[in-house]
């Protein structure tokens, strides 16, 4: 009975560890489907749906790694405190239990896809583990760790489709991804003040001028890239639509509300809290991801 209710108790605390809030991040598994043009095909959207539920389970043993290892610097974040593990409230067994089953019995259904797709899913759970290893330790490599991450997810979401992989979808995951990261640690940075490094010391290395910088740097890649890659008339004849320039209206609002936001409102900390929370910011996604559709899979587009 006393073990029932010790169950009852570590569930809620287990489920809020394995962060089912960032889950949004692996949304970018989908984007293969709709710019491999098999949006619209149940056999596909299925295979898609099980490649986003594989990263999830994957990114949750990830977060539950991060949390036994981290539980101690996260004592010090006016956050992070409260997380079940570090508050001492879910046992470091309980935890790391639930870490290898979500890890091993992920890799076992991405297997069941294909060898490829294992092979990607394997390496994104071996890369981040590094990571949360000792790469986060490492100036500017860290922030490229993560940006590979977001590249794998892409990547192994075309492959669970099995739709050729073009070289925007990395160059675009990689430069978006980083732009989200270095606003990130910006935003550390100014939030936790000069406590910043004794939570996350790989901070020391950087400041809010060298990180201003680098999303200055991001931010104009990640438009250029974005617009070359929508106007370019190999986009056009292999999505099979010359339109696709027309949604990068939304790109642009997307990442100048986002700096806005990042700026002006000390945000960036959560990127998938400030997209949910953004009436703007989610308004503007909801209608690229629209127009993109529209562009791609209607009479209108063509």
């Amino acid at each position: 009975m006393a073990r029932r209710a010790a169950a009852g108790r570590s569930l809620p605390l287990l489920i809020a560890s394995v962060r089912p809030e960032q889950w949004t991040k692996n949304l970018i598994v989908f984007a293969g489907l709709m710019f491999g043009g098999r949006l619209l095909e149940g056999a596909a959207i299925l295979e898609a749906a099980e490649a986003f539920a594989i990263f999830c389970a994957l990114s949750s043993a990830v977060y539950l790694y991060n949390d036994i290892s981290d539980r101690d610097a996260d004592r010090s974040h006016p956050l992070k405190r409260m997380r079940p593990i570090a508050a001492g409230e879910l046992r470091v067994r309980t935890a790391a239990i639930a870490a290898v089953i979500l890890g091993a019995g992920a890799l076992v259904f991405a297997w069941r896809i294909s060898p490829v797709f294992a092979a990607l899913a394997g390496g994104y759970l071996a890369l981040l583990l590094l990571y949360s290893a000792a790469l986060k330790h490492v100036v500017i490599i860290d922030v490229l760790t993560i940006a590979g991450g977001f590249v794998l997810r892409a990547v192994a979401g075309a492959v669970a489709v099995q739709v050729p992989i073009g070289p925007w979808l990395p160059v675009c995951t990689t430069l978006l991804a980083l732009f989200l990261v270095l606003s990130k640690r910006r935003h550390e940075l100014l939030l936790l003040g000069e406590g910043a490094t004794d939570h996350r010391p790989i901070l020391q290395e950087y400041s809010p001028y060298l990180l201003d910088q680098m999303i200055a740097v991001v931010t104009a890649s990640t438009v250029i890239a974005y617009s070359i890659f929508a106007t370019s008339p190999d986009t056009a004849e292999r999505l099979g639509t010359p339109r696709l320039g027309l949604t990068i209206p939304f790109v642009l609002y997307g990442i100048f509300r986002y700096l806005y936001l990042v700026h002006q409102k000390r945000g960036g900390g959560a990127p998938t809290t400030t997209l949910v929370t953004d009436g703007p910011l989610l308004a503007c996604v909801a209608l690229w991801a629209a127009a993109v559709g529209l562009c791609l899979y209607s009479p209108l587009g063509h």
